[in-house]
């Protein structure tokens, strides 16, 4: 592509990636950025930590400024504008400068829809009170934190029992607050196993959060306009803020609304190059779906792991070059204080609804060798198809040291390997950092004894 004009309409992990990557592609290009906030490319999963206090300035979540990349690369990047329509036919958008009140529209060659994800906010009782929060964007994160630092509120409800849901638990732990969490599920983290969600329930109550399991949200107290309490179908809980971590969805109204096909839960339609259904329009990111590379079917996972290796892709592909993006895994960790937990490939559920033939495992070791100090609880949970032997995933929970050994089978899930691989596999060992069978090899070693 020798010149032309890419718009590119969201100006985060996705958005900044494509258009840095399509100006080393082709310095000929022209490249317009819109983002509706005031920040460009910075880390959304730094926010919790930021609340926390473990990163202490926004500007150290910021990889890139605005004005770094109109005077480095040569993107026209405008903050406060919101792209408000896309006319497909005649390829342009209409776009609203948010501080100025204006319209305008804008012409493209090229049209990379990085739009991100929401964070789910049901439409209940009380909801538009202050002290209720979303956390997705850097705004956002910014808000929570003056919220606890000049608020000082004693009492925090978090809603939901995923990522944000138990970072946010987490941070505001460390601030020295009540925290209690709503989950409406059985467990917290459903991406797990229901075995492996008991231990994180578990860990959750170890620091001090006060667990609500199988409760609906069904409104918020409030009191002179601002929240008070939130209401499950049980009971009431006092809060002085409130967190919502029920997910997100992609923001795909845009797409939508222009006619640009979607897929599962909403998520714009890519093929392997990131190019939509649609002439001229790609898509990257949390608003867009991926391809697992187990089930083989689309799927929507909202994290800035993918949301970059996208961005990269689209980016290359839009300065001409040309690059596939092959899929995902499901690969995603966290923690809760001293407790780390991740998980890679599909679950039992998964599994069942697929109609496999599958067997699994669960072990407990110790991160280092038993008798070298520090050496903590580790859990590995290995699934395999019965049979072949094929691994179809895993799940770790344990102390420091525990959860960054799931890459050991997120890779052996992109490479199609076997329980026998894994337990063939010749890892490293010295007692500071292992036992000598590292604790994923013995899951694999007592899983075989299933096929």
């Amino acid at each position: 592509m020798a010149g032309g004009r890419l718009v590119v309409i969201g100006g985060d992990a996705a958005g900044m990636s494509a258009a840095a990557k399509a100006r080393r592609e082709n310095p000929d290009l022209q490249i317009v950025a819109f983002e509706r906030s005031r920040h460009t490319s910075y880390s959304a999963c730094g926010l919790p930590y930021l609340v926390g206090k473990v990163v202490e300035t926004p500007e150290e979540l910021i990889s890139r400024t605005p004005e770094r990349f109109r005077e480095k690369y040569s993107i026209d990047t405008r903050i406060r504008h919101e792209v408000v329509d896309i006319d497909v036919a005649n390829r342009r958008v209409r776009v609203q400068n948010l501080d100025e009140g204006k319209e305008f529209s804008e012409p493209y060659d090229q049209l990379l829809i990085a739009t991100g994800a929401r964070p789910f906010c049901p439409h209940l009782p009380g909801a538009e009170s202050d002290g209720i929060f979303g956390l997705s964007t850097l705004e956002s994160g910014i808000r929570v934190r003056r919220e606890v630092d000049e608020k000082r509120p004693r009492r925090a409800v978090v809603v939901g029992g995923g990522y944000i849901g138990l970072e946010m638990a987490e941070a505001l732990i460390m601030r020295g607050l009540e925290v209690a969490l709503v989950q409406r599920g059985p467990q917290v983290m459903e991406t797990l196993d229901p075995d492996m969600g008991a231990l994180v329930s578990q860990a959750l109550r170890d620091v001090g959060v006060d667990l609500y399991l199988e409760e609906f949200l069904t409104g918020f107290e409030t009191e002179n306009g601002r929240v008070a309490g939130v209401v499950t179908d049980r009971r009431t809980l006092p809060a002085d803020m409130v967190v919502l971590g029920m997910g997100v969805r992609p923001r795909t109204e845009l797409a939508k609304a222009a006619g640009i096909p979607l897929g599962v839960r909403e998520a714009i339609k890519v093929n392997e190059r990131m190019q939509a259904g649609t002439n001229g329009i790609w898509a990257a990111g949390d608003c867009a779906e991926s391809f697992h590379l187990i089930s083989r079917r689309p799927v929507h996972i909202a994290l800035g792991t993918i949301a970059n290796k996208q961005g990269v892709v689209a980016g290359t592909n839009l300065g001409g070059g040309n690059a596939s993006f092959p899929g995902v895994v499901g690969t995603a960790v966290t923690k809760v204080c001293k407790y780390e937990v991740a998980r890679t490939g599909l679950t039992e559920r998964e599994l069942n609804e697929l109609g496999w033939d599958w067997t699994s495992a669960v072990i407990e070791s110790k991160t280092r060798a038993g008798y070298y100090p520090m050496a903590g609880k580790i859990t590995v949970k290995i699934l395999a198809e019965k049979g072949s032997g094929r691994l179809l995933g895993g799940q770790i929970v344990g102390i420091e040291g525990a959860a960054k050994r799931i890459d050991v089978l997120a890779t052996a899930l992109h490479a199609g390997m076997t329980v026998q691989n894994i337990i063939d596999l010749d890892l490293s060992y010295a007692p500071p950092y292992s036992p000598v069978w590292d604790p994923v090899q013995t899951a694999a070693r007592q899983v075989i004894k299933n096929i």
